[in-house]
């Protein structure tokens, strides 16, 4: 059952019941409701959980970029290998580490969608994602394992300023006005025309849409404690989230007075946390260089025409296919150890990415029900068509089965030649009709078909055609998934005789 937030006076609840009536008018934010189900469900450990957290990520760029710089960090250093795919970094992180870091940047890029010719909520937001970034360069230099709840819990911590900025912006205004007048800051205005503190609020927000309740307790403000106090992990994350908001405020306009600011707050939060006030500067200083390409109006960020060059530049193909390189090191590094189904998972994701696939499939043959179906999908609607996705294995005269027999990789360049039509089954032209172009990767073990991987380009992608390169290194990545079944049917074959 979701916790709910009470205020203490009849004006705090009435502030909050126009607050979710105005939610509720504007849809209560759909997308990130959905983000909140599918992440609380990977998190609580139902069915699929590596499967759907993976395609959470994947789904979002900017998260799958967060999500591998985290598992990569010094913090999970003891893993050894460098992490390439998200479907490694689920099994490195662990859902719930994830979790908190995708439900922090869902909401942030939630009410940012909803809002883009807000300016002030903008710039809230721009904030609450640059001390995100603060505190994920203090957590990495203090060396903590609560880096990922304390990235969250700043980035939330002024959660109540985004929810009146971006759904009562006429209320934050009449708070800006008051706070003017009185020569002092909106909280100390709130409390009298409100009824709440923005503290309040953003914690009645993170409660009404189910965040989990150790991140709520995160977003409290927290003074420094006195000199050799013991500070416990939920206050060492709370004064983390605290001091990364106050460095956004601060930072945001990237000036002397706001410099002279952090510079105190250091001094401040230093014992606290553990980490020396040239160390926690440096820290900050990092941030600043990773907002600059994070951020978009903030003046700490990069001209928009370079940040657009720059993401232009990065969706484009790999030079060497550094993206299938990584993917195979991933799978070499964890042959030993990962079951067939996981190997196939990472498999998929790095052709999706490394080739940009529009979609990317992955069919497995059932013995049992005489038929392949569709197991695992990245793409954006795929997940609607895997249902239809499934064909009897008794041999047909297609392009699968014959991919199949052959156990060669099969590029098709024009899947809508008139001439080819014949060759298409009937369940691809029903469901998968878009692709102008597609590649089947057949999976074989012991001389048998298993399966096969899919993935296909649609009219949003110039004409393609892969280089020898590419054919080989596809291949590499089938040898290690079948190598996989293999060593499974070894140890099963071993299991049953013993």
């Amino acid at each position: 059952m979701t916790a709910r937030f009470t205020a203490s006076t009849p004006l705090g609840d009435a502030t909050l019941a126009a607050l979710w009536d105005c939610t509720r008018r504007r849809g209560d934010m759909p997308g990130f409701a959905k983000a909140i189900t599918a992440i609380l469900g990977a998190m609580r450990g139902e069915d699929e959980q590596e499967f759907n957290m993976t395609r959470t990520v994947l789904s979002d760029p900017v998260l799958t970029q967060k999500v591998l710089r985290l598992a990569n960090s010094g913090m999970y250093s003891a893993f050894g290998q460098h992490v390439n795919t998200v479907s490694k970094a689920v099994l490195v992180l662990g859902t719930e580490a994830i979790g908190h870091l995708a439900l922090g940047l869902k909401l942030i890029e939630e009410l940012a969608a909803g809002s883009p010719d807000a300016t002030i909520a903008h710039i809230e937001m721009e904030k609450a994602v640059l001390a995100g970034i603060v505190a994920q360069q203090i957590a990495y230099t203090a060396e903590s394992r609560h880096g990922e709840e304390a990235v969250v819990c700043s980035m939330l911590h002024t959660l109540g300023r985004m929810m009146m900025t971006f759904y009562m912006p006429e209320r934050w205004q009449e708070l800006q006005r008051a706070a003017d007048q009185a020569g002092c800051g909106i909280d100390q205005v709130a409390p009298e025309m409100l009824g709440l503190t923005m503290e309040e609020i953003g914690h009645a927000a993170a409660l009404h849409w189910g965040l989990p309740g150790t991140l709520v307790k995160g977003m409290r403000k927290v003074e420094p404690p006195a000199p050799g106090a013991e500070v416990s992990s939920s206050d060492w994350i709370a004064g983390l989230s605290t001091m990364s908001a106050l460095c956004a405020e601060s930072l945001w306009h990237d000036d002397a007075a706001g410099a002279a600011v952090v510079q105190e707050l250091t001094q401040a939060y230093s014992a606290m946390l553990g980490v020396e006030p040239d160390s926690l500067m440096h820290a900050i200083e990092q941030a600043k260089v990773v907002a600059a390409n994070d951020l978009s109006i903030a003046p700490l960020s990069r001209p928009a025409e370079r940040r657009a060059k720059a993401l232009a530049k990065t969706r484009q193909r790999a030079a060497g296919n550094k993206i299938l390189l990584s993917g195979l090191a991933d799978m070499r590094d964890m042959l030993e150890t990962a079951n067939p189904g996981q190997m196939v998972q990472i498999a998929l994701e790095t052709v999706y990415k490394g080739l940009d696939f529009s979609r990317a499939v992955a069919f497995v043959r059932n013995r049992k029900d005489n038929q392949y179906a569709a197991k695992i999908s990245f793409g954006e609607g795929t997940r609607e068509l895997l249902p239809a996705l499934a064909f009897d294995d008794a041999y047909e005269p297609n392009v699968f089965h014959a991919a199949l027999n052959s156990d060669r990789v099969i590029f098709i360049e024009n899947a809508r030649d008139v001439k080819f039509a014949a060759k298409l089954p009937l369940w691809w032209k029903s469901s998968l009709s878009e692709a102008r172009s597609f590649v089947i990767l057949p999976l074989s073990a012991n001389g048998q078909p298993a399966g096969f991987l899919y993935g296909d380009w649609d009219d949003s992608f110039p004409p393609i055609q892969l280089s020898q390169t590419e054919f080989a290194l596809l291949n590499d990545m089938r040898a290690l998934v079948v190598r996989a079944v293999e060593r499974r049917h070894k140890l099963e074959a071993v299991g049953s005789r013993g």
